[in-house]
């Protein structure tokens, strides 16, 4: 087995602080297909820190050696690479197990009492990063329970709190949520987690449009015609029917992933890195959406549901035909919308962007579209037209940026045709495999917060989509489903770009 003396910092010379964390909902699946495989890649890229414990709290019966065997089953299943030996074996002995309900006032008390026994063996020094891994009914009475207990105070050492999404199903269940955490906690102390901001591309915009000087003085309305982010699945709900019918695409993935991108896209420079200096901006983006008129909702958003079909190489039933779903459900799985942002750098930039499920392929990108040079100097050449430059961010699968460009093709006639300049994560860089939680975790570790949303851009989020809520509650739709499985969605998708002379970016056929 490793010792902590063979353990050598990761590569930027730092890790993360003693603590223990405690992952409430630790016999879930986000715990087993994401934070798991995410604390052993962070052992085995040794940056954990040596004083480090784990404590899982759930309600099913079991032991430390029971809890191990099983997280070390589901780490091999899930981690997808060959196990590390060493490196697991480092984390399963620092691994324990709390069998209790969150309910229970005596399970915050056993707690106390397991945590001041894994300061005294592990060395935490009472620093606590406690992990809401479950339903979001259970955020805020875990929360009130941790303060009950005295958990919440920082008198012995540092507390921390990560939340999951969804934050809140709407405006005033958001509000609700940030006002029973803030009646706990300090804002400081809260991670509201978004897993695609720990993706390597997502985080890579900054450093993509701060760092060039060549990008910058393009990226505003002179020169940008529009913005298109697309996230698809070729999956349908996936056993998630209870959740996913009472949500939506829209509630799922709009006010917070699709927004997180948006912000970064379009968010000014920071005068740092610090969390607060980022934030500031992103904030700043999402509380410039124009909020939509309910006429405006009919004309510039779109949602659809899938009929039976093929996507991803599979056959999918219909989604009124999936488990724990109504037969007569009419919550969306698809939706597009088209976007202002009313500030100086992007007004009457349009920003387009779809979410779906059941989709061709799985795909998460962002294109940067650019206005059309005047096309006069071409008008007696075989040239029929300029396209536009595009600069596409592939966030997943293939993580990477594209570059498209004109250039002549070769012969005696003038003709332009179109080249890609990559990059590609994988070509360029030795990647490991990863969750998208592994830095994620690493930053609430150590204490930084630029990756997680804060309370007022949460909240910013739902009221930009608060009017599309009320619109589409107001008016059922009359044609679900619309779209069949393995299609890029409804008509009516393609025909929101095409009354702007527009068209959705390359759909693979």
């Amino acid at each position: 087995m490793t010792s902590p003396d063979d353990r050598p910092a990761g590569g930027n010379g730092r890790r993360a602080s003693p603590c223990t964390l405690v992952i409430f909902g630790a016999s879930g699946d986000l715990t087993k297909r994401k934070l798991l495989p995410a604390l052993y890649n962070l052992s085995r890229q040794h940056l954990l820190p040596d004083d480090f414990a784990v404590l899982a709290f759930a309600r099913r019966e079991a032991s430390d050696e029971v809890i191990r065997d099983r997280f070390g089953a589901e780490v091999a299943r899930f981690a997808g690479a060959d196990l590390d030996v060493a490196a697991w074996e480092w984390l399963a002995d620092r691994v324990h197990y709390l069998q209790a309900s969150f309910d229970d006032d005596a399970a915050y008390r056993r707690l106390a009492e397991r945590l001041d026994r894994a300061a005294e063996e592990h060395g935490t020094r009472h620093n606590v990063l406690f992990y809401l891994a479950t339903a979001p009914e259970w955020f805020g009475p875990v929360v009130d329970g941790l303060e009950r207990a005295g958990l919440t105070s920082e008198e012995g050492g540092w507390r921390r709190v990560v939340v999951e999404k969804p934050f809140g199903h709407d405006l005033a269940s958001a509000k609700a949520l940030n006002a029973e955490l803030r009646s706990a906690l300090d804002e400081r102390q809260i991670y509201r987690i978004d897993h695609y901001l720990g993706k390597e591309t997502v985080q890579n915009l900054l450093v993509f449009r701060f760092s060039n000087g060549i990008f910058e003085p393009i990226w505003n309305r002179r020169y940008v015609d529009h913005v298109q982010i697309t996230v698809a699945e070729t999956l349908g709900v996936e056993g998630r029917g209870g959740y996913y019918d009472g949500a939506g695409a829209l509630r799922d993935m709009v006010p917070n992933h699709i927004f997180q991108l948006i912000s970064l896209v379009a968010m000014e420079p920071p005068i740092s890195f610090e969390a607060d200096a980022v934030r500031d901006e992103q904030s700043k983006v999402v509380r410039a959406i124009q909020p939509m008129r309910p006429e405006e909702v009919l004309t510039r958003t779109v949602r659809g549901q899938y009929d039976a079909g093929e996507s991803g190489g599979r056959k999918l039933p219909a989604y009124r035909d999936e488990d724990r779903i109504d037969p007569e459900s009419s919550t969306e799985t698809f939706v597009a919308m088209k976007l202002g942002i009313d500030n100086w750098r992007w007004k009457d930039v349009p920003f387009y962007l779809r979410v779906g499920k059941a989709m061709p392929r799985r795909l998460s990108e962002i294109v940067v579209q650019f206005k059309r040079p005047p096309f006069t100097m071409f008008r007696d050449t075989p040239v029929d037209a300029l396209q536009p430059n595009a600069l596409v961010v592939n966030i997943q699968p293939d993580e990477g940026i594209a570059l498209r460009f004109g250039v002549k093709k070769p012969g005696a006639s003038m003709g332009i045709g179109n080249v890609d300049m990559e990059f590609c994560y994988g070509e360029y860089f030795d990647e490991e495999p990863a969750t998208g939680y592994e830095r994620l975790l690493f930053d609430a570790m150590l204490g930084d917060q630029t990756l997680f949303q804060r309370a007022d851009m949460v909240e910013a989020g739902w009221r930009a989509v608060t009017p599309v809520l009320d619109v589409w509650k107001a008016l059922e739709p009359r044609d679900f489903p619309d779209y069949a499985a393995g299609t890029w969605g409804p008509d009516a998708a393609e025909a929101l770009l095409a009354r702007d002379g527009r068209r959705w970016w390359e759909d693979p056929s």
